[in-house]
């Protein structure tokens, strides 16, 4: 099976170097990219202005596969809107996406709902040292050390959190732009077999809004990896390796 990783805001494709080679040890194909402005993606998020460009290695990854092959999508907190979008553009190339801890929109609203109602769900106290920033069209952000150490990373090996310090990049929701886009279809997105893994000890995206994410846009299953904080692939990456193992299983 082709698994295709897409990491977080502020994150690129080496927050996955704990699980890439547990999935390839177990016979399988694993891809993870650097959205723009992400990780050795050589763009700054200045000269990104919407959410399509921003997520375009995702979908140029998703173009480039055979018209007989499906992949499982696996997008990790902001990388739920980008595996969204892909299962919008192309369905059919799609076995089943997994939210992974991941921002899940639903059909019946704009894309932006899910994610102002994200913010609204931590108060802005709650965002400690992030650093937020008005940048053209968008508001751009990048993780302080102490939101990094308390609120994302709080069950993480502390190695992990020197490694995120050093690789952080500033990022975006891109609120404005996704405001102004069109609603997911039922036909493209809607279509798709969904998964949401909940990650229970989650500070940053809540266990209550991560249901409330499940029961506001419906899944077909969800798994739970407890003792999980926002980051499973350094805090618990076996057990995430393992639910992905499971969910291959079951919608192959």
């Amino acid at each position: 099976m082709h698994y295709i990783l897409v990491h977080g805001a502020c994150h690129g494709a080496w927050c996955w170097y704990k699980v890439k080679p547990r999935l390839e040890s177990s016979g399988h194909k694993v891809s993870v990219l650097n959205n723009a402005a992400s990780g050795i993606n050589m763009k700054e998020i200045e000269d990104v202005h919407t959410f399509s460009e921003y997520s375009e290695p995702l979908l140029q990854l998703l173009a480039s596969i055979p018209p007989n092959e499906k992949v499982i999508l696996v997008g990790h907190s902001l990388g739920g809107m980008g595996i969204a979008l892909a299962m919008e553009k192309f369905p059919e190339k799609v076995a089943v996406g997994v939210f992974l801890t991941g921002l899940a929109p639903d059909i019946e609203h704009n894309p932006s709902y899910v994610l102002e109602k994200f913010k609204e769900s931590i108060p802005s106290a709650g965002w400690l040292d992030t650093d937020f920033a008005p940048n053209g069209n968008k508001t751009s952000l990048l993780f302080g050390p102490k939101f990094l150490s308390d609120k994302i990373y709080q069950l993480s090996p502390i190695e992990d959190i020197e490694l995120a310090k050093a690789l952080i990049r500033r990022s975006s929701l891109f609120i404005e732009d996704m405001s102004m886009q069109k609603n997911f279809s039922k036909q493209g997105y809607g279509s798709v077999p969904r998964v949401y893994i909940v990650c229970t000890e989650d500070l940053t995206i809540t266990l209550e809004f991560q249901l409330w994410m499940i029961q506001n846009a419906g899944f077909n299953d969800i798994v739970e990896i407890k003792g999980a904080d926002h980051m499973p692939m350094f805090s618990k990456p076996q057990e995430l390796c393992d639910s992905l193992l499971l969910i291959a299983t079951k919608y192959l």
